[in-house]
C-alpha cells in the first residue's frame, strides 16, 4: 500500500533523478500518455486552446532527453546543469484505493551553463498514478511565479 511518505519521497527522487541528469531513469517515471506543462499565463488553466511555456507528451519529452544525452548535441557542450531546492510537498489528493494521488511543491529551480545562469520561483503539481503498486507520473504542471517575463531558453526540466 502507498503511503503519504512514499508520495513525498517520490516528489523528492524526481528532482534527484533531473539534478544528477538521470534523464532515462526519470522518464521511466512516466505514464506513456504523460504530459508536461509549463503554462504561460499565471493561473492558467487551458494548456490547448492558450499558448504555453512547454507542453510535452511522451513523444517530445523522450526527444528532449534524446537531445540532453546526446553526444553530438553541440547546443549541450559543456551540458547544462541544474538544482532543483525543494519545500516539502503537500499531498493534496491522497486516494490509495484508487491509486490517485496529487502533490504542490514549492521549489526554487536554478540551471546553469557556461555563464549563463537563472533562477525561477515555480509551484509543480504532481498528478501521479499508482501502477502495479508503483508511482507513476500522470501529468506534472510547473507554474512558473513570473510566467509572463522573457525567457531565453530553458534547457531542461524544472
Amino acid at each position: 500500500m502507498i503511503t503519504r511518505d512514499d508520495v513525498i519521497d517520490f516528489v523528492y527522487a524526481e528532482a534527484r533523478m533531473l539534478d544528477e541528469g538521470r534523464y532515462d531513469e526519470w522518464l521511466s517515471q512516466w505514464l506513456e500518455n504523460g504530459i508536461y506543462w509549463m503554462p504561460l499565463d499565471y493561473k492558467q488553466t487551458d494548456p490547448i486552446n492558450a499558448t504555453s511555456l512547454m507542453y510535452e507528451d511522451m513523444f517530445m519529452l523522450r526527444l528532449r532527453v534524446e537531445r540532453l544525452n546526446g553526444a553530438r548535441t553541440f547546443s549541450q557542450k559543456p551540458k547544462s546543469r541544474c538544482h532543483h531546492v525543494i519545500q516539502r510537498p503537500f499531498v493534496d489528493v491522497f486516494e490509495p484505493e484508487t491509486g490517485t494521488f496529487q502533490t504542490n511543491t514549492s521549489m526554487h529551480y536554478v540551471e546553469t551553463r557556461l555563464d549563463d545562469q537563472i533562477l525561477l520561483a515555480l509551484t509543480a503539481t504532481h498528478e501521479l498514478q499508482a501502477v502495479e503498486g508503483k508511482l507513476r507520473i500522470a501529468r506534472k504542471t510547473v507554474e512558473l511565479l513570473n510566467s509572463d517575463a522573457a525567457f531565453g531558453n530553458i534547457q531542461l526540466l524544472p
